[in-house]
């Protein structure tokens, strides 16, 4: 579970044994969590889930994602050479 990022109280982070889903986020703040799916050909992202999310966390991560899109699809990318040998 490589954490990606870690700011403003939440953590990006990659489980390891999700198999072949497309680049996606797994983000989490206290007792908050949610996931999110990235389309890099498009910069766009989408809610897979969500728990105990309110608006406001809901507007602060997708914030942080765009922010940060391309380090995370960048880190993905590595994260996924690396499992793959």
């Amino acid at each position: 579970m490589p954490t990606v990022l870690f700011i403003f109280g939440w953590r990006l982070f990659f489980y390891a044994n999700e198999g072949e889903e497309p680049i996606h986020i797994h983000c989490q703040k206290g007792d908050c969590e949610c996931k999110y799916w990235l389309d890099p050909a498009n910069f766009e992202i989408r809610e897979a889930y969500s728990y105990n999310i309110s608006p406001g966390l809901r507007r602060a991560i997708r914030k942080i994602i765009y922010n940060h899109f391309d380090y995370i699809v960048e880190e993905w990318n590595k994260f996924q050479e690396q499992r793959n040998g």
